[in-house]
């Protein structure tokens, strides 16, 4: 059931967009209304990724969509958080795995990464023959990423990994991984690993039983003595800055697909509060507590909209700092759920249900406020940037 999507715009915000970005919008679009949109609410009820429309992404470009070269589309960084938008709007747990192959895999392999490592897994993941997955979370250390205690120890031409990661998107299907551990002979300082997910002593299990990001692969990991080479260490890699410069990444793409996610729930609010009938034979739109919850609703969205493209703005000139992408990340996802929390209540009983997207996106914005750094942790960011002092 549901409605067939408009476009979100109160602001002319599309006067603000090149062609080339609008181009690119409206191509994720249709992939998205085309492909996904009529298979999501079976993927998220059978909990299955739809691993079929990899290829077709990675012909459109979508993944290390603002890297060049390598096979990779060199889009700007407003055009790549619009293809997150896009696909957000589709489903989070969907946007969660191109964000992670694009800003968690491929970023620290293109940014750390040797010129034999660019070259030998960049084009195999531009093109989707490879997949990726990045492990940093650990069950007991998530806001907390420095605790971590998996360890790397030199051995000769090697190095040795033993550990746990966790919530670790993508796992169970990746051919690779991105390990991030303390490196023994390096006073445990942090550094990246590539390893490639068929090396002896390497488990990935998936995590059953989520009623969020369920048509997304989420795993726990396990590395008993796995061995590589010392030729997988990311050798531009260096303390805990490095995946946090991921993060920051992944982060961006995030403020972008929250947006798509809060214009789907908006939109079924509006299309239906305009055909719904109740008291008086009327719309329920007609009525002012509904108008209010719109309003708000298009208010806060079109903030964010400006936020992001600010921010996507300030990237593509070399300029963006951290601060900007904790508050956007930030304000943006709480915005999105407000927005699916309001959306379902003018949907009354019928908001509930799988005809309709909004449960779905709440659901899965649970989860989006969480990862990457919670609500909570991007105020403290934000309250060091803006005082000096660190609260955490």
């Amino acid at each position: 059931m549901g409605f067939p999507f408009h476009n979100v715009d109160l602001i002319r915000f599309d006067s603000l967009l090149s062609e080339d970005e609008k181009l690119v919008r409206n191509t994720a679009r249709q992939f998205v209304d085309d492909n996904l949109i009529p298979i999501i609410e079976d993927c998220f009820r059978e909990g299955r990724f739809p691993r079929e429309l990899v290829p077709q992404m990675a012909e459109l470009g979508f993944f290390g969509a603002n890297i060049e070269d390598y096979g990779c589309a060199g889009m700007s960084n407003v055009e790549y958080g619009l293809v997150m938008q896009e696909l957000e709007r589709g489903d989070s747990g969907f946007r969660s795995f191109v964000s992670v192959q694009s800003a968690l895999v491929m970023y620290p392999i293109h940014t750390f990464g040797s010129d034999e490592q660019k070259n030998k897994w960049l084009p195999e993941l531009a093109a989707g023959r490879k997949l990726g997955c990045f492990g940093l979370t650990e069950p007991g250390f998530g806001s907390n990423p420095g605790g971590m205690t998996t360890r790397a120890t030199k051995d000769g031409d090697s190095y040795i990994l033993t550990g746990e990661k966790m919530w670790i998107t993508s796992g169970t299907i990746a051919d690779v991984a991105i390990i991030w551990a303390k490196v023994t002979e390096e006073d445990d300082r942090v550094r990246g690993f590539l390893v490639e997910t068929d090396r002896p002593g390497f488990r990935a299990d998936e995590v059953h039983g989520k009623w969020s990001l369920r048509a997304s692969v989420t795993a726990g990991l396990s590395l008993q003595e796995v061995r590589v080479p010392a030729a997988n260490l990311l050798p531009g890699s260096g303390g805990l800055k490095s995946p946090l410069m991921c993060l920051n990444q992944a982060r961006y793409g995030i403020s972008w697909g929250a947006i798509g996610a809060a214009m789907a729930c908006y939109d079924t609010a509006l299309q239906y509060a305009k055909m719904r009938k109740q008291f008086r034979n009327e719309p329920i739109a007609s009525h002012q507590i509904i108008q209010e919850r719109l309003v708000w609703m298009i208010s806060e969205i079109s903030k964010a909209q400006l936020l992001s493209l600010h921010a996507g703005r300030l990237k593509d000139q070399g300029q963006l700092g951290h601060e900007v992408i904790s508050l956007a990340k930030r304000n943006n996802v709480w915005m999105a759920l407000e927005t699916a929390r309001s959306a379902r209540q003018i949907l009354g009983g019928n908001g509930i249900t799988e005809d309709y997207p909004i449960m779905r996106h709440m659901m899965n914005l649970e989860s989006v406020v969480t990862y990457e750094g919670t609500h909570d942790i991007h105020a403290l960011i934000l309250g060091q940037h803006i005082t000096g002092i660190p609260a955490f």
